[in-house]
């Protein structure tokens, strides 16, 4: 059943076209497409569909949120985006937030994603623990992706190719480096270098390797590394579903 999305005024509207001019910009100069993407999937993954709490409605503003294990360093997004919210107080965090990861894909080269506007900013925080933890394998994938998020084994995948994006810090995450030679641009070099191996230089997660080393989804991986068009069909399909966790009637 297709979703029932809110209608938004022509004014809000109109000012989600400037904002989105404005994040082109910001993303182009700062070279911040990379965090602007972890900001959006941070602000979503929180979602429970037993409880229909967490999701992509804005809590990520709030300190005691940006103070999870799993957010270090998501306050530099925040503050990189804050003064392109405060020129358009109409919009929503929550759907501000899903933009800046829309355009930051689309920025790199990656795929358009269809964004449909009208998430409301919620008050209550989702619990700490929620995200997926790196260090863990395809088990763990499947609890929060598929029992608690809803997703599906190929949106599990698809949505790991976006770490070709960006790369790991120590004092974030424990771990350190890209995991592809050029961290900055959205392709689907990801799945081509694990599957060619581990090399110097090049970080693999316990949660990347999981993909090669399990059944469903090993598939998909060779599938993305093949044919990179794809991938970002289903990128674009499963980055959609992550944006729009409790949001909009089913």
């Amino acid at each position: 059943m297709a979703k029932s999305y809110p209608t938004v005024s022509a004014e809000y509207e109109q000012a989600l076209q400037k904002s989105k001019r404005k994040l082109r910009g910001l993303i182009a100069e700062k070279n911040c497409a990379p965090i602007m993407l972890r900001l959006a999937w941070h602000s979503a993954g929180t979602y429970d569909v037993a409880t229909k709490t967490g999701g992509p409605f804005g809590t990520m503003r709030h300190k005691e949120e940006l103070s999870h294990g799993a957010n270090n360093g998501l306050d530099i997004a925040i503050r990189l985006l804050e003064p392109i919210k405060e020129q358009f107080p109409i919009l929503s965090y929550a759907d501000f937030y899903q933009l800046a990861g829309v355009i930051a894909v689309e920025v790199t080269g990656g795929p358009e994603i269809p964004f449909h506007p009208g998430r409301k900013d919620k008050p209550e925080l989702p619990v700490e623990g929620r995200l997926p933890d790196a260090t863990k394998g395809s088990d763990h994938l499947r609890d929060v992706f598929v029992k608690q998020m809803g997703l599906s084994d190929q949106d599990i995948v698809a949505l790991s190719g976006g770490h070709t994006l960006g790369r790991c810090h120590k004092e974030r995450s424990g771990f350190e480096g890209p995991w592809t030679s050029n961290p900055l641009i959205f392709d689907n070099s990801y799945f081509k270098e694990l599957l060619s191996g581990e090399k110097e230089g090049l970080l693999q997660l316990p949660s990347d390797k999981a993909l090669l080393s399990d059944p469903a989804f090993r598939p998909l991986v060779e599938k993305y590394a093949a044919d990179e068009d794809a991938f970002f069909a289903d990128y674009a399909e499963a980055h959609m579903k992550l944006s729009e966790l409790g949001f909009a009637d089913a």
